[in-house]
């Protein structure tokens, strides 16, 4: 039994919800700077935007396994699926039931909002269960015709600031939008980065994600600028909105990304050499985002 619920935790793939999780906090703090933040929607939020994350994992998961991920051998603890499948540790049927049950709570945690005044979060969620569903699955397939990073950007980015605010408020506002533009660009370098490894198998499946359709050693200079974006994106934010200047407290993560960049560069061949800016990107993600919040938050607590 313990074994394997190791298995199940393993496929949903639990450390990557910071891609999700890390918007929703920042614009959960980003409430309280404005004197707004209610705890129950807060978690009801967190409830369904985890659901449907873990969702997707598994459905990528499923439609991958016959595919790509049947013919990747350049696994790395970031890359490359969870393997259950591969495995043979869980059967396809039951990570694709699991899922299905998932996106049902993600779904019924998107009614008991519209139920309770917040009619617009069902367009919200639908644009993220959209995303979480046509990401692979047939017959639109968003990573194959090249529309999945950035389908990803605003699904795990400006959607979900945007959703979070709204459930909690009830308000939409253009601001909530904006924060979650650096954010955007950060989950969208980890699947960029993460496509460096799944090169090949994802050439030979036909998968035509952008990486593939540029090929590597091209894809290095948008990963760089993708890395870069939301350090400028959050000056802009300060200089053109109710955003406080404490929020610029995130750009002392600039040399995270700057090592990053430089490893992919030197190793964008090697996919065992890029496993550390692999890691580096999620931790840049996950620092900017926890330094943007305590931004907000310092500047709510001390008035400045």
């Amino acid at each position: 039994m313990k074994n394997n619920r190791f298995i199940y935790i393993k496929a949903l793939r639990l450390p990557f919800l910071a891609g999700s999780l890390m918007p929703l906090i920042t614009a959960s703090v980003f409430c309280y700077y404005k004197g707004t933040f209610a705890f129950y929607p807060f978690f009801a939020a967190m409830l369904g935007v985890s659901a449907l994350h873990l969702g997707s994992n598994l459905f990528n998961d499923y439609f991958d396994a016959p595919g790509t991920d049947s013919i990747n051998r350049r696994i790395t603890p970031f890359s490359g699926g969870s393997r259950v499948i591969q495995d043979h540790k869980v059967q396809p049927s039951s990570i694709l039931l699991l899922s299905m049950l998932l996106f049902l709570i993600g779904t019924l945690c998107g009614l008991l909002f519209y139920l309770n005044g917040r009619p617009y979060v069902l367009l919200i969620g639908l644009f993220g269960l959209f995303a979480g569903l046509a990401y692979s699955a047939p017959p639109i397939k968003l990573m194959s015709v090249g529309l999945g990073e950035i389908f990803i950007f605003f699904a795990f980015g400006p959607f979900i600031t945007l959703g979070t605010s709204y459930v909690i408020t009830g308000i939409l506002s253009w601001s909530d939008f904006l924060l979650g533009i650096p954010h955007g660009f950060f989950i969208m370098a980890v699947i960029w980065i993460n496509e460096f490894p799944d090169y090949q198998a994802d050439h030979d499946s036909k998968k035509r994600n952008v990486v593939v359709r540029l090929g590597l050693s091209k894809a290095r200079y948008f990963y760089g600028l993708i890395m870069l974006l939301p350090f400028f994106f959050v000056i802009l934010l300060v200089l053109a909105t109710e955003i406080p200047y404490a929020v610029l407290l995130s750009l002392v993560a600039i040399p995270l990304s700057i090592k990053a960049i430089y490893i992919l560069w030197d190793n964008y061949m090697s996919y065992k050499n890029l496993i550390p800016a692999q890691a580096l990107t999620i931790i840049t993600m996950t620092s900017v985002g926890l330094l943007i919040s305590a931004g907000l938050f310092i500047s709510k607590t001390l008035g400045i």
